[in-house]
This record gives structure tokens, sequence and C-alpha cells, in this order.
């Protein structure tokens, strides 16, 4: 392995090895802190959460770590500047987590850390906390090692990743020269299988929307109505019935007119990827058989085709027994993906239009919008990019591969559009973490090894580039 100057891999090493209890005691009190962004109950917990970071953060020697308000949670900011010659780091996470329901399906408590199989189980643990503390990690063993960071390094940290990113999203293009850097890096994606080494090149976009369709101005008596009246809720299923077909297209006018299909290079990398599309439908999704454009390969499906589906759907009477209503109102959750080169905006209208014509004359049907995001496809030239994926495979033993996420990191697009600078999007979740669901987990080794990894980029980002 290549020595890197200024640092000692053998000094880095010790000290990562030295550091674990510690580590996994102050992750598990980060852990431990319900900041759940998406919950007005637990508001005050998302603050306790900020609190947590910014005082983790001053623990590492940031000179300047503030609790930011916002419109909604607080963001996190810090800087630990060592030269104006030095190149500038930017690390970005999220301090807010999912709700942890359904309760009854976590084996052990979800805000109650608990380690087994050589993994950490609590909500949050690989989305995002785990993945925020393996940068201040870092930071600190390469500074207590090397003597000297040879960058300077800022940090931004959310409490709004879960809702939309809605003030982060003002807040970055706000105060571009206070986030000015030379690369950011973003610890919340995930290895393609475990001790690969995994760079994320690309993200879909997202237009998430709430559809709903009105009908009588009140709830009405099926026997007495049924017949005449409106019924929402069936209209609703209509409605999302004709949004896509059985064979997975979707049913927009114009929507894949923008879709820039992968080059052959890229399909080619992707057939060289240790992927088990019957692996996966057994250890990850569980159903007996998988769907979409069966035409396509599934990685294409997943990370380069558009995609749209249904969240959930309220309205009328679901308590026990019965009750013969016809509701006044149904609304369901529907959510499309977007890839590059596709727009938000265009993509809302193409929704907005094709509710209406599906719509009858008989009910009144709306689209919301909650949250956007546009798609990104990064750079692998970039000088952070080949870096990092030299130092990703210097720690692993292993090539780095170049992937694509299914998933929308919003900011990731805002920083690119703002700051003009890539996001080095190394993440060190598993595909098995169970994101969202019940029982999420972060694998302990991953987090110490993840932490090593990141220090070793700093150390060569600066030492490789100067101003």
């Amino acid at each position: 392995m290549p020595s890197l100057p200024s640092l000692s891999e053998d000094a880095l090493q010790t000290y990562v090895a030295g550091s674990r209890d510690r580590w996994l005691a102050e992750l598990s009190a980060f852990l431990r802190i319900q900041s759940i962004s998406t919950q007005s109950e637990h508001a005050g917990d998302v603050r306790q959460g900020a609190e947590y970071l910014r005082d983790a953060l001053k623990r590492i020697g940031a000179e300047r770590a503030e609790i930011v308000p916002t419109g909604g949670h607080p963001l996190v900011y810090a800087e630990k500047m060592v030269s104006p010659d030095k190149p500038t780091v930017l690390f970005y996470g999220h301090y807010d987590v999912q709700p942890p329901d359904p309760l009854n399906e976590w084996t052990t408590p979800p805000f109650e850390p608990t380690v087994r199989n050589g993994n950490l189980y609590a909500r949050g643990s690989a989305d995002d906390k785990g993945q925020v503390m393996l940068q201040l990690n870092a930071v600190e063993a390469l500074e207590k090692t090397a003597g000297k960071l040879p960058v300077n390094l800022k940090f931004i940290f959310e409490g709004e990743e879960e809702t939309g990113d809605a003030n982060i999203a003002k807040f970055v293009p706000e105060n571009k020269d206070l986030l000015k850097a030379d690369a950011v890096i973003v610890c919340d994606t995930e290895l393609f299988e475990p001790g690969l080494p995994t760079l994320c090149i690309g993200l879909r976009g997202m237009v998430y929307t709430e559809i709903e369709v009105e009908g009588a101005s009140h709830d009405l008596h099926s026997g007495l109505y049924g017949g005449v009246a409106p019924n929402p809720l069936q209209t609703l299923s209509w409605i999302i019935a004709g949004l896509k077909g059985r064979d997975g297209k979707i049913n927009l006018p114009g929507l894949y007119d923008r879709v820039v299909p992968p080059g052959a290079a890229e399909r080619a990398s992707w057939q060289r990827l240790p992927f088990d599309s019957q692996k996966m439908l057994s250890d990850e999704i569980g159903s007996p058989a998988l769907e979409g454009e069966s035409d396509l390969g599934e990685l294409e499906r997943m990370w380069a085709r558009p995609t749209l589906e249904v969240h959930g759907i309220a309205g009328g009477y679901t308590a026990p027994g019965a009750k013969t209503v016809i509701p006044a109102k149904a609304t369901a959750k529907v959510s499309l993906r977007l890839v590059p080169d596709q727009k938000p905006d265009e993509v809302m209208a193409m929704l907005e239009k094709r509710v209406a014509e599906l719509a009858p004359k008989s009910v009144r049907a709306t689209v919301r919008l909650i949250h956007a995001a546009d798609p990104l496809l990064l750079d692998t030239n970039h000088p952070a990019m080949t870096k990092a994926a030299e130092v990703f495979a210097q720690v692993w033993g292993k090539e780095t591969v170049f992937v694509r996420s299914g998933g929308s990191i919003p900011v990731v697009a805002l920083f690119h559009e703002h700051l003009g600078i890539p996001s080095v999007m190394m993440g060190f979740g598993l595909p098995d973490d169970n994101l969202h669901a019940p029982n999420e987990k972060f694998n302990l080794e991953n987090f110490y090894k993840g932490s090593e990894t990141i220090a070793r980029f700093l150390a060569a980002f600066g030492s490789a580039k100067g101003k």
C-alpha cells in the first residue's frame, strides 16, 4: 500500500482500534435521541440531536460549531480551518431519523442501541447517524496521528432530510461563500456488497405528491345514494391504475422524452458487478417475483429508469365493523423517481395533466407537490473522485466500483448546482441494513473501517491538491 505523506498508516490503524469502545458509546448516546423529524411531538428531540452533534464537533476541535435556526428543524454548521493555502472539504449528513413503526417488528427497542452479530441495531444507525459520526471519528483520528490536518474542514448537518430538505434547500444558495469548498463528502449511501468499496455516482430525482379526490360535500349513506353519488375512493383507484401499466411503463405522455439511457461503458461496468437478482429477491425483497419493465435489466430499472409508486391511500371507514359510507374525500401519496435529464417541474405538470384527464366530471381532483429533487450523474474523472476511488481500494483491498442509486439525496444536486463542486458519495451501509424499516442496523466493522477510509481520503486529497 503506497504511503500517504505526513500520515503513519500503522499509527492510524492503531488509533482506530484503540478508539472502538469509545466511538461505539458516543454513537449509542446519539442513537438514543429520538430525533424523528416527521412528527411534531419530537421537535424537542430533534433539537437535542442537533445539540449533541454540535457538542461532538466541539470535541474534535471545531473552532466554530453552532446551531443554525431555520423555519423548521435546525441545521448544524461547523468549521475547522487550517490554512487558506490548503484545500477545503465540506462534510454533509443528517441527524434526523424516520419513525420506528411498526414497533412490534423490532427485535429490540429502536432507540436502545443493541449489538448483535457484529451489527449495531437502532433507528438511525445506518441512516444516517452512524455515518455522520464516522466522519467525525475520521477527523479526530487523522489529527491525532498526523499532527496537523492537511485540509480545511466545513460541516453542514441537517435535521430535515427525512422530510424533504426544505430549509437546507434555502440555506445552500443563500450561503455559497460560507459553504465554499473543493469537494463534498456525503456518507449516506452503501457498499454494493459487504467488503466491496463502492462510490455512488448517480442519484434519481424525486417528485413526491399527494393526489386528492373530492366528491360530495359530506359522507353519504351508500344505501340511499349508492348508484348516483361519486365515490372518491373508487375514482382514486381508477386514477392510480391509469398512471402506470402492469408492464411497469408510466402512462404520462412525454415522460420518457428526456430519459438519457446509460452508455455502453456504464452498461458494461454493471455487467461486471457481483449482482444476483434471485439473491436480491430472496434476501432483500422477499416477494414471490420481481416486477417492472421486463425488457430491461434489474440494475437499469432501479438506477436509470423513472418509476411511479403509491405509498399510501386514505379515505372512508377502516375501523372494525361495518359502516356503509360513501366517503366525501380520498387521498393518495404518490411519488415519481426521475433520471437524467428529467426536470421535476415538467414531470409535475405532466402528472397534473394526466390526473385531470383521468378524473370524471363528478369529482374534483387535485395534485399537491410535497417536495422535489433533481436527478444527478457525477463525473468520475474529477480529482476528488479519483482520489477517493484510490484510497477506498487501498483500505479495503479490492478495486472500487462505481454504481448509481435508485434513491434520492436532494442536497447533492443543490451542492452541484450552487457550489459547483462534486459530492463524493462514499457510504458504508449495506443493502440489508433495513433503512426506514424495523431492525435497522449498521455493521460495526464498516463503522470503524469507514472512519479509517475517510481519514485516509482527507490525507490523500490534502497532499495531492494545492491552491
